[in-house]
């Protein structure tokens, strides 16, 4: 027997929507990009256009005694030509700050991507969404995590008693760029990306730059972070540059000091941590680009492989500890004058011995348990007691 209609429905407006930094209005309903429209418009790649508007680290934040809440979507989902089928994305329910729930949104559209010619189909379908039920009866925060995974268009919300914005948090507010990893490909849930969970851990509010497969040091990204409102801001920077082969060692070290320029322009002494590459055995000492391993993917298996040559790095291609060196090598430098700027080297989150217990099932990606473990060091080191996103640091 279908439910019976709830009593109040709320459209979802920009006062009930946390972590996005733009929000479109389309056919489908209000659709969060986490780059501003100039910034979009400055971009000519399809991956990272599909990425900007997967809303990772995006939530409903409000206030409401309903026990029962429904937030109509239209999710976009994504199908692989000869992968496994991908899992549905999550939904996570926090309730005053405690986890109270998980779910997968129905209906929706659907792309269909070849990764052998490059070419997607899209094919659209109704409107879908979700529903919690079993809520306490009282006054409450409510946030609901959208799938870090799927492009998701909000309609309205739905509940039995009304719904009103939280009040703006008091907490800091930490920024955080990255690839795919910071994404949260291959985590369990939204709340469960790395990212999100040190924020957690640290007790701050999080905008999650983390852009599948498009952290390549792009300045519209650095205006944007410049732009953005930041009391932390970290910046994890180069297995995309890597894996992508987008440029030399001539261009990088200007590139990595030029993105620095820009954001200190706007925040000339916000604690910013620059984070190397964690480890990923590939492309340690073995250039890009990155290419699909179809020889797994003829068995249904998604894994990756690395295509370059290490003799390459003489001409000036890049690797993981490439990288690693001329990251450390400027940080060094710039601190010097620049007391608020610090580095970590990925491998603290994820080293060799991480790799031995839980290894990266496609070769790129870390699982979920290797998300939280990095979510776990990365809030030990950056938000403890003389870290650099300790309270005194601010």
């Amino acid at each position: 027997m279908p439910s019976a209609p709830l009593a109040h429905t709320t459209p979802v407006t920009a006062d009930l929507v946390r972590g996005a930094l733009d929000l479109e209005q389309t056919p489908d309903g209000l659709l969060p990009h986490r780059l501003p429209a100039w910034a979009r418009a400055q971009n000519t790649d399809g991956q990272l256009a599909m990425a900007e508007s997967q809303p990772s680290g995006v939530r409903l934040v409000f206030r409401s005694r309903a026990t029962v809440v429904e937030l109509d979507t239209v999710p976009t989902k994504r199908v692989y030509v000869g992968a496994p089928p991908r899992p549905d994305g999550r939904y996570d329910l926090v309730v005053d700050g405690e986890h109270a729930g998980q779910t997968s949104a129905t209906g929706g559209n659907t792309v269909t991507i070849d990764m052998s010619t490059g070419n997607a189909e899209m094919n659209s379908g109704p409107a879908g969404g979700v529903r919690f039920d079993g809520l306490a009866d009282r006054d409450k925060t409510v946030e609901i995590w959208l799938p870090y995974n799927e492009i998701t268009a909000l309609v309205a919300l739905r509940t039995d008693a009304p719904v009103e914005p939280a009040p703006p948090s008091n907490r800091r507010t930490w920024l955080h760029y990255g690839s795919s990893i910071s994404h949260g490909s291959d985590a369990a849930s939204p709340t469960t990306i790395w990212p999100a969970l040190a924020a957690a851990a640290g007790g701050v509010e999080l905008v999650n730059l983390g852009f599948g497969g498009s952290a390549v040091l792009d300045p519209f990204v650095a205006r944007t972070i410049r732009d953005t409102p930041a009391d932390l801001i970290s910046l994890k920077i180069g297995i995309n540059l890597v894996n992508g082969d987008v440029m030399r060692l001539r261009a990088f070290g200007p590139a990595v000091h030029g993105f620095l320029d820009t954001v200190r322009e706007g925040h000339p002494d916000t604690p910013l941590l620059v984070v190397s590459p964690i480890l990923c055995p590939i492309h340690e000492d073995t250039p890009g680009p990155t290419a699909f391993d179809f020889s797994r993917l003829a068995e249904g298996k998604l894994s990756f492989t690395a295509s370059g040559d290490p003799e390459e790095r003489a001409e000036g291609k890049l690797t993981l500890n490439v990288v690693r060196e001329e990251l450390a090598r400027i940080v060094e430098e710039r601190a010097k004058d620049d007391p608020h700027l610090h580095h970590v080297d990925g491998r603290v989150l994820y080293g060799e011995a991480d790799h031995a217990e839980l290894p990266l099932p496609d070769r790129l990606h870390p699982d979920a348990a290797a998300h939280r473990r990095i979510g776990e060091r990365f809030a030990a080191h950056a938000f403890a007691d003389g870290g650099p996103f300790a309270d005194a640091a601010s």
